[in-house]
């Protein structure tokens, strides 16, 4: 494990998504910034992969449910070469290969199209379980928002994991606390996501969502039953002035926030 090389990977993950945001305009920033961390985690530690090779079938697989973090995913797969960091500025533009959510048809490195909240989940179970079938040692990791677990179709497919023993499929719950409409508990209470998971057949770990050391350790580690990772994460995580606001779930940049947050890709840039 090289810890400073993936939270060097994080900073520069935020760089990438922040710019490509700012340059468009608008865009999904609280929620792709708080999993910057574990993306770092995933494609600079732990996941089997290839840029050469996106489609090599050996590799890891990975499905961000929550499709509008896909800037964060984006960065992470430019970063790591799949394709020129620059591509990063046609973001959400016509004719792009970097859509709002992400499109496994367009985009390299994608490995399933998202957007739909609750049914990346299902996808992610789906590539699990052929994996399973055919005794192969492909993992696959998928991201959900703790906003999406209003949806139904989550729970179906936690409890079909469980019952399969996906020990395969790892799920991480960005536990940011907010979504489009407010804030999680004002819309739909989660009550104790910890004990649910777990009663849904689950071993479960919670990690802050910036401790890279301890991200790496439960993502590497082995388990009898499939891996609940929650994501003790924040909206906006990792630059200030989006953490403090109301809700950065989705923001149409002004004057005072463009300046807000090109401020904040400078102080990153310094602190690399």
């Amino acid at each position: 494990m090289n810890t400073q090389a993936m939270q060097a990977l994080a900073k520069d993950i935020r760089i990438a998504l922040l710019k490509s945001l700012t340059h468009l305009g608008f865009g999904h920033f609280g929620g792709s910034l708080s999993i910057a961390d574990v993306l770092a985690v995933l494609y600079g530690g732990v996941m089997k992969i290839d840029p050469k090779r996106p489609d090599w079938q050996e590799r890891d697989y990975f499905v961000l449910s929550k499709g509008h973090g896909g800037p964060a995913l984006y960065a992470a797969l430019a970063l790591k070469g799949y394709f020129p960091e620059q591509d990063l500025l046609t973001l959400n533009q016509n004719g792009t290969n970097f859509p709002s959510h992400p499109d496994r048809l367009k985009t390299l490195g994608v490995d399933a199209t998202t957007g739909s909240l609750g049914q990346g989940i299902s996808i992610a179970t789906g590539i699990a379980l052929s994996h399973q079938l055919r005794q192969l040692p492909n993992r696959t990791f998928c991201i959900v928002g703790d906003g999406e677990l209003n949806e139904g179709q989550c729970w179906e497919a936690f409890q079909f994991i469980a019952h399969r023993k996906l020990t395969n499929l790892t799920v991480i719950v960005d536990y940011n606390k907010q979504q489009l409409d407010g804030s999680l508990c004002d819309i739909i209470n989660p009550f104790d996501l910890r004990a649910k998971f777990s009663s849904f057949g689950f071993a479960v770990e919670t990690v802050k969502g910036t401790d890279i050391e301890r991200l790496y350790q439960v993502l590497t580690q082995k388990t009898d039953r499939p891996l609940a990772l929650i994501l003790d994460s924040k909206k906006g995580q990792g630059v200030p002035y989006l953490e403090n606001l109301p809700n950065c779930h989705h923001l149409r940049l002004d004057q005072q926030s463009r300046a807000e947050i090109e401020n904040a890709i400078q102080q990153l840039e310094m602190s690399r």
